[in-house]
């Protein structure tokens, strides 16, 4: 990966003439999930701000606060050098066409600013809208059925976006090491005598079939001490070693 990839600013984000306030909620949610804030918006139907745009955000305020609203798509892409209308259908217009991850992997290897066209959700982007863009960005989905809301198509160009940003993981949380096979065995016996103090081997001919069925589904799992020791305790209590506290 060159440096350019890691140093390509983050793209921009432009709805034109998005139509539900909720709707853009719902984008602004999406972008902030992989870290992206930059949000413009062309001519919003409802104006903005729009009330009900925080509910549907559902945490993403920073992303609404610092959204700017502009007239035209001319004027929200002045500063971009790399425009892309996400359209399922060309309108007509011959222009390269990508898919969310090919121009992804182009934004981050060039220099300049980039945005991600978005159109109304009734009737998406009109054709001088698509005039605009310099490349035409088509998600590969179903051709019977070919339906995304806003939020979704965004998030599916953000989501590619961030697959190569060092975004901050969850953290992770470390697994208990596997347990000896000691330990396996003993829980393994544990139980086979307690089956067989209360008749569950039967008839003779299946024992010795239903104790490999038995010892495949215990050490399938991969246990661990602590889950070992865990079970062996369930098995003591229900044997009786352990009455519970009245």
């Amino acid at each position: 990966m060159t440096d350019t990839a890691s140093t390509a600013p983050p793209p921009a984000i432009v709805l034109v003439r998005p139509q539900l306030g909720e709707n853009i909620g719902k984008a602004a949610r999406a972008m902030l999930n992989f870290g992206l804030t930059d949000l413009r918006l062309v001519s919003p139907r409802d104006g903005w701000p729009n009330p009900a745009a925080g509910p549907a955000a559902s945490g993403a305020d920073l992303v609404l606060e610092r959204a700017r609203v502009f007239e035209t798509v001319a004027d929200a892409v002045a500063d971009c050098a790399h425009v892309y209308a996400t359209t399922v259908r060309k309108r007509g217009v011959t222009k390269p066409v990508v898919t969310p991850e090919e121009a992804a992997r182009a934004m981050r290897a060039e220099p300049g600013r980039s945005a991600w066209l978005f159109g109304p959700e009734r009737s998406g982007l009109e054709t001088d809208d698509v005039a605009l863009a310099r490349t035409i960005l088509t998600v590969p989905i179903n051709p019977e059925f070919g339906s995304l809301n806003l939020a979704q198509a965004v998030i599916l160009c953000a989501y590619e976006w961030s697959k190569s940003q060092e975004l901050t993981q969850p953290p992770q949380v470390e697994l208990d090491p596997p347990a000896p096979q000691a330990e396996l065995e003993g829980m393994i016996a544990q139980l086979e005598g307690m089956l067989e103090a209360s008749g569950y081997f039967f008839p003779p001919d299946r024992v010795p079939a239903t104790k490999r069925t038995l010892r495949t589904l215990l050490t399938k799992p991969g246990w661990s001490s602590q889950e070992v020791r865990t079970f062996r305790g369930v098995l003591s209590a229900l044997g009786g070693a352990k009455k519970p506290k009245p």
